[in-house]
């Protein structure tokens, strides 16, 4: 049993907060929901610079011809995303997947992740570390403005930084918490100082925090600039209709190479049936969703010509988190039988990811530097006759947690959402704890209810305890693995997203390996031996896999096969998002 740690208080939880915005849809409802991950998020991307191995990522696994003959200028389409945004302004606005499709149009990202799952300049020219990563020396290209004429240099990025995004009310405050300033060098030079090293840092570049817009337009527009984004991406802002559509044309005097299609208009179609129907009849161009059952669908709709897909899975994945501090699941016996107790093929099968979706084991997919084949092997496999043997120790102990008389049966409360699919998942989970003599009571919880149960209160005792004992969720992401499982396993005072409330010396010392060394051999080595004490303490249970998937009519070309400056491959449509400037209109 682990318990939290004295010596800190709820007020500093509460810097914490502020990065909320930016994770909540990178874990706010589980395996096949149709909430998507947040790439703004801060353990969202991936780390590591000039070369060195460190980054998570995955391969896109496309159904797309291979060779789609030469790009083709012109042309305008319509994109069918997941949901609206609430703004375009980084430091006001909180982008999941559906933002970032529309927000990397306008705006380009200092980094950009490849991909092998490193992390390169993208507009930047180049990031450099000092020895210990307190300070990182960004060089800018020289030449380049935003869409207003205004140039993209240190003071541009500086003003970035201290106005915006470090200002009063910005929502990616906490993330950069540990950023004390960004300091001028010259016009194309500046320095990142952070307060402690840090060598995941470059993950927040490739996001909102480094994607540099006009301070000239954000001053001379006020609130209003919130609207009417003007960044240096390849596409200039030409309107925006909250809830119906956000308009794009190509910017002629862009610095790199042009977009090659005239005009995007992404439309935000919440409902997945609905958004799958309209690129079927020829009203979108294309779609993008994280639903297995949509993903399932749309892989039909393929098979029979009418569609074209790219596919891709990755390090997120769902299944249910358990608050270890809340009897009876904060004694590892319970939480591990209840983990030997599940069948995942059934449940992904309950999904509609039969066939797509893999079983889960851990924070990184088998297309990651940092898939390890031991926790593969270590997780609780399914075996109702070891699970009974746990959960009767339990139920048996006169001393058990939850101060029940020996032999009174496990009850556990288990959350979800009230989405379809997720009801019946839901039913499945009780189905085999059930089956084992564990009353298991279902509770449906609207999303935002489910997630402000998931954080809990800082006037609760201890802080941000949780109110809830098992939730489905969603876990992980394509970041760097320190931002990744800091966030989710972090010291909880100060992490108040560590929602399982699971803490533990071997994690601490290895998310330190990680976060002061570059060195590939010794951050596999400290994810793998966070994996293996998971396998044996089991914080959550996984489902399965998170497979994403864009569809397009057959004419469209290069869904994900976008490129970054030097040529090098990017992470093509990892968390549903992609860069459609390099997308074009064939026959």
């Amino acid at each position: 049993m682990f318990t939290r740690r004295a010596g800190t208080t709820a007020s500093s939880s509460l810097l914490k907060l502020l990065a909320l915005l930016l994770t909540l849809a990178l874990v706010a409802v589980a395996c096949g929901g149709d909430d998507g991950d947040d790439p703004d998020a801060a353990g969202g991307d991936d780390a590591e610079t000039d070369g060195d191995a460190g980054a998570a990522g995955g391969t896109t696994d496309t159904t797309a011809a291979p060779d789609e003959g030469e790009p083709v200028p012109g042309g305008s389409i319509t994109v069918g995303l997941e949901a609206e945004s609430n703004g375009w302004r980084p430091g006001t606005a909180s982008w999941a997947s559906s933002g970032y499709n529309v927000a990397y149009t306008v705006m380009d990202p200092l980094m950009a992740r490849t991909a092998d799952g490193t992390v390169e300049p993208f507009l930047a020219e180049s990031l450099e570390p000092n020895e210990d990563f307190s300070e990182f020396t960004l060089t800018l290209r020289p030449d380049v403005t935003f869409h207003d004429g205004t140039p993209v240099n240190a003071e541009a990025i500086k003003s970035n930084f201290d106005i915006y995004l470090k200002g009063e009310g910005s929502n990616v405050a906490g993330v950069l918490a540990n950023v004390t300033a960004f300091e001028v060098v010259d016009e194309l030079t500046g320095v990142y100082m952070l307060e402690e090293g840090n060598a995941a840092f470059p993950d927040l570049l490739t996001t909102a925090p480094g994607m540099p817009f006009s301070p000239t337009a954000a001053e001379a527009g006020g609130e209003d600039y919130n609207s009417s984004p003007v960044g240096a991406g390849p596409y200039k802002f030409v309107s925006w209709q909250r809830d119906a559509e956000f308009v794009v044309e190509r910017y002629e005097d862009y610095w790199g190479e042009p977009g090659y299609l005239d005009r995007i208009t992404f439309r935000p179609i919440p409902d997945e049936d609905t958004r799958l129907q309209s690129l079927l009849s020829g009203d979108v161009d294309a779609f993008t969703t994280l639903r297995q059952s949509i993903v399932t669908q749309a892989l039909d709709a393929e098979e029979q010509g009418s569609i074209k897909t790219t596919l891709y899975i990755g390090n997120n994945g769902g299944g249910a988190i358990y608050n270890t501090l809340l009897p009876p699941v904060d004694d590892v016996r319970v939480r591990l039988g209840l983990a030997h107790a599940v069948n995942q093929e059934d449940l992904i099968e309950v999904l509609g990811g039969a066939g797509i979706t893999p079983p889960q084991t851990q924070y990184f997919s088998p297309s990651s530097p940092f898939y390890s084949e031991a926790v593969e092997e270590a997780w609780p496999t399914y075996d109702p006759e070891v699970a009974q043997s746990l959960l009767d120790e339990y139920v048996n102990d006169p001393e058990r947690s939850d101060g029940k008389a020996a032999g009174d049966p496990i009850a556990v409360d288990f959350n979800c959402p009230p989405d379809p699919s997720l009801i019946e998942l839901s039913q499945a989970y009780q189905a085999f704890w059930g089956a084992l003599g564990v009353d298991v009571t279902l509770n449906s919880v609207e999303q935002a209810a489910h997630i402000g149960n998931a954080i809990g209160s800082p006037d609760s005792d201890p802080p941000f305890l949780g109110d809830f004992m098992i939730n489905c969720w969603r876990m992980g992401g394509e970041g760097d693995p320190y931002t990744t499982l800091s966030i989710a396993f972090g010291d909880v005072p100060t992490e108040p997203l560590n929602f399982t409330n699971y803490m533990s010396d071997t994690v601490d010392e290895q998310l330190e390996v990680l976060r002061t060394s570059s060195d590939a051999d010794e951050r596999f080595a400290a994810v793998e031996a966070i994996g293996l004490e998971f396998a044996e303490q089991v914080p959550n249970v996984w489902t399965g896999g998170t497979a994403v998937l864009i569809g397009a009519l057959p004419n469209l070309n290069n869904i994900g096969g976008w490129d970054l400056p030097d040529g090098t491959e990017g992470s093509g449509i990892a968390d549903a998002v992609t860069r459609w400037a390099q997308v074009w209109q064939g026959e």
